[in-house]
């Protein structure tokens, strides 16, 4: 998955040969027609870095105002869950092959161990923290997914060889819940706490997908969605976010530890609902920002240096920004910013360290094939 946080969907392009095109010698193979994106994951992949950029932007305007409350806790409670479900979705065919191990690791490896230490010098210079501890087994801010995503990908083999993989993930998750000791190295708590979601999403097909695409559905989600928003609305002033983060145990939030039995998953069910319900609108054609899905890692890892710059350089701190107009600015400009940063001229710039070829360290595997054939006793 080097070029963005979930592999690209293939489908089958109707491209016939020209008619003047010689056929192939009998017994040849038939070459499998050319494979090109689907733009309905292509638009769902890009919709939720948008929701990913809001919700980071929306944080600061929490403190001042129920509104932008309600819309953080309604975005929050399904928008990584829907990235761990899609990312789930489009890793059912990681068999630890050189091929995708390879990809695994300039795809997510390299990219962790590059911008974990960028992230962790900006502290130091820009947070006045010169003594920060460079750790790379404690991930900060928005890194952790790209732990969970390694760790996940590593365990693919296991969940689908599982005959009930659900239960035995959504076991862990609860585990994580009620265990305050369990230890924050590598954001074990968050990769726990969000395994089921891509779980799910590795037992999920293309069918499942267009069943939510119909008319229907699409009319049941609105009345979902606004009700999500009375109940965020109602519970702002009180609700405890970090629930949604997954990155504690509940009684580090001063829940009892019985009360991990019953959040996990009640908190499942209600992610997995809205996740639906965006899945069902996400528009299935080609539309401008289609192309913007296949740079969801560009936007996910360079919009994390603006949004820790905005809390450094304190950004937030004019009071019209926590007006309604305000509020729709700071919006207008999370999207637009990370539209630009999931764009082509973007993506030329920093592909070297988001999707390095690292040629050098790998083997060719044709050499690797030709030597194996070599080494091999005559029949």
């Amino acid at each position: 998955m080097p070029q963005d946080l979930a592999a690209p969907a293939p489908v089958a392009a109707a491209d016939p040969a020209p008619a003047a095109a010689a056929e192939p010698p009998a017994g040849t193979p038939a070459k499998p027609p050319p494979a090109r994106r689907d733009p309905y994951f292509d638009n769902a992949k890009y919709l939720t870095i948008v929701l990913v950029a809001c919700g980071h932007a929306w944080e600061p305007l929490t403190h001042g105002g129920r509104a932008a409350t309600a819309a953080y806790l309604t975005v929050y409670a399904f928008h990584m869950p829907a990235f761990a479900l899609i990312s789930g979705f489009f890793s059912r065919g990681f068999d630890m092959g050189p091929g995708m191990v390879r990809r695994l690791l300039t795809g997510v490896v390299v990219p962790y161990l590059v911008f974990e230490t960028a992230y962790s010098l900006l502290y130091r210079w820009a947070g006045d923290d010169p003594d920060l501890p460079l750790s790379l087994l404690d991930p900060g801010y928005a890194m952790w997914f790209l732990v969970a995503l390694f760790i996940w990908r590593l365990t693919t083999p296991v969940w689908l060889s599982l005959r009930h993989p659900m239960p035995v993930a959504m076991a862990l998750a609860v585990f994580a819940a009620v265990s305050p000791n369990l230890g924050g190295d590598i954001s074990i708590q968050r990769v726990l706490g969000f395994l089921p979601f891509f779980v799910l999403g590795l037992k999920l097909r293309a069918e499942h997908f267009a069943r939510l695409r119909t008319r229907r559905v699409r009319m049941l989600a609105v009345p979902v969605v606004v009700a999500a928003f009375g109940t965020a609305y109602a519970v702002a002033p009180w609700f405890n976010a970090t629930l949604l983060y997954h990155s504690s145990s509940v009684t580090e939030q001063g829940l009892p530890r019985w009360a991990g039995l019953f959040t996990t998953p009640v908190l499942f069910l209600g992610a997995l609902v809205l996740t639906a319900c965006f899945l069902a609108w996400v528009p299935g054609r080609r539309w401008w920002f289609t192309a913007l899905g296949a740079g969801t890692m560009y936007g996910y890892l360079l919009h994390v240096v603006i949004i820790k710059a905005s809390r450094f350089w304190d950004w937030y701190d004019h009071s019209w920004l926590y007006t309604p107009l305000g509020q729709l600015v700071v919006t207008a400009v999370a999207v637009g910013l990370i539209t630009v940063l999931c764009s082509g001229p973007v993506r030329s710039v920093f592909r070297f360290v988001v999707e390095p070829r690292m040629s050098w360290l790998f083997q060719d595997r044709t050499d690797a094939g030709k030597r194996a054939t070599a080494a091999a006793p005559p029949r």
